[in-house]
């Protein structure tokens, strides 16, 4: 049977630079990472990993991760003169070449720390076509692709929670696209993800935190605000 394309995966994605993978790619990764975070990092290490280590400067993609984390998104004309703007904001940036062992070769990992201290860690790959995926949170292995609100809940592994929690995104009328559960050992530590229809609300959130046995709550959502910068 003939595949069928649709325009998206004939003229790539809405970009500023030279390359949806370099690129693209590399802005929607960051841009993620601080949805993660939750705020703006005041400093950043990019682990950047095979090709991403090799062309980081000629395809833009230092420029490219650091306006993501600037909170823009790739089309943003400004995306260019992201280094100049995290300068201005006095956030310290770094890059540094990292072997980060048998993962896509456009991976880097992003190493944030918030102005009260907190630090996280986040693994993604530019997987092709501006496409990413996330792989790794602080220590916890997973995978999603940023296309949807995605909501990550760890709990510890004991019978019920799944079911109370999704039972209060049936009550909130939110609809789940996709959901997995990731574990290390049974009984111990897991995590929920949930990609889901629409964004959640911040009471919504608050009553996940009280669920039983749910020990954290992170919600990246998906959002079209824009913030705007300086003309340089």
């Amino acid at each position: 049977m003939k595949k069928k394309y649709g325009v998206f995966d004939i003229i790539g994605p809405v970009m500023i630079g030279p390359s949806s993978s370099h690129t693209a790619g590399a802005a929607k990764l960051a841009k993620i990472a601080r949805g993660i975070a939750g705020e703006e990092p005041v400093k950043v290490v990019f682990y950047l990993h095979g090709s991403f280590s090799k062309t980081y400067k000629g395809h833009g993609t230092d420029r490219a991760l650091v306006a993501g984390v600037l909170g823009m998104d790739p089309a943003d004309d400004q995306l260019k003169e992201s280094l100049k703007l995290a300068k201005m904001k006095g956030m310290d940036i770094r890059f540094e070449e990292k072997d980060l062992g048998d993962v896509h070769p456009n991976t880097v990992r992003i190493d944030m720390t918030m102005a009260d201290g907190r630090e996280i860690r986040i693994t993604g790959s530019s997987i092709g076509g501006g496409a990413v995926e996330i792989t790794r949170i602080d220590d916890d292995d997973l995978q999603f692709s940023g296309n949807y609100p995605t909501l990550l809940i760890t709990q510890r592994d004991v019978p019920g929670v799944v079911a109370n929690v999704t039972n209060l995104l049936y009550e909130e009328g939110v609809n789940i696209a996709f959901m997995s559960l990731f574990r290390s050992q049974k009984g111990r530590d897991a995590m929920m993800m949930f990609e889901l229809d629409q964004n959640v609300s911040t009471a919504m959130i608050d009553r996940l935190k009280k669920v039983p046995s749910v020990e954290n709550v992170r919600f990246i959502p998906l959002s079209s605000n824009v913030i705007n910068y300086p003309v340089l």
